[in-house]
C-alpha cells in the first residue's frame, strides 16, 4: 500500500512525528511504501499513485499553516476518495485533557470549518526548543507558557510528545486500508 504522509512543521516536531509514523508503517506487515513530504511541496506529488494519505500540521500562534486549508480545498475529491487521516501538533496537547480531536480547541475548530472528513484523527503534544528561537519568538512563547502553566526556562528543550500515543495512532492508521466513515 502506497502511503503519502504530508506534514506542515514550523520547528520540526511535526516532521519528526510524521517520520516516526512512516517508520512504524514500514515495519508493519504490508503497510510500507511511505513517502513523507512537506505540505508546501505537495503540489508536486502525483496524488493518484497513493492509496491513502495522512496529513499532520502544527499550530503556531493559534493557527495551522495557510497551506493546509488550501490543499484540502484543492484536493477534497481525492481526500474523500482514499482512506485519510489527520493529526494536529500543539503545545496545548501537553495537558492530558486536551489530546483528543473533541477536547483540543484547534483541532475541533479546524474539523468544524473544513469540508474534509478524515477517517482517523489524532492530537499530539509538540515540543519547546527555546535555544533555537529568535528573541521575539522566545519571549512570546515564554509569555504563553507562563499564562498556561508551562515551561519558561529559555535554556531548555522540552519534548512533550507522548510517543506511545503516536505509536498507537500509527498502528490504528496502518489498519486503514479501505475507505471508511467516521473519525
Amino acid at each position: 500500500m502506497r502511503t503519502l504522509i504530508l506534514y506542515s512543521s514550523h520547528d520540526g516536531q511535526t516532521r519528526k512525528i510524521a517520520e516516526f509514523i512512516a517508520e512504524r508503517l514500514e515495519l508493519s506487515n504490508g503497510a510500507g511504501n511511505c513517502e513523507v513530504v512537506d505540505l508546501a511541496a505537495a503540489e508536486r506529488c502525483d496524488l493518484p499513485r497513493y492509496d491513502r494519505v495522512l496529513i499532520g500540521a502544527s499550530i503556531r500562534y493559534g493557527h495551522f499553516a495557510a497551506e493546509l486549508p488550501v490543499f484540502v480545498k484543492r484536493h477534497l475529491r481525492w481526500l474523500d476518495a482514499v482512506p485519510s487521516a489527520f493529526f494536529a501538533v500543539n503545545l496545548t496537547a501537553r495537558k492530558a485533557g486536551k489530546r483528543t480531536p473533541q477536547t483540543n480547541a484547534y483541532t475541533r475548530k479546524f474539523l468544524a470549518s473544513s469540508p474534509w472528513r478524515p477517517d482517523r484523527c489524532g492530537v499530539f503534544a509538540g515540543a519547546l526548543h527555546y535555544p533555537r528561537y529568535g528573541w521575539l519568538d522566545r519571549v512570546m512563547i515564554q509569555l504563553i507558557m507562563r499564562m498556561t502553566g508551562g515551561e519558561t526556562d529559555a535554556t531548555k528543550d522540552v519534548e512533550y510528545t507522548d510517543w506511545q500515543q503516536v505509536n498507537d495512532f500509527a498502528s490504528d492508521f496502518a489498519l486503514l486500508t479501505a475507505k471508511t466513515a467516521g473519525i
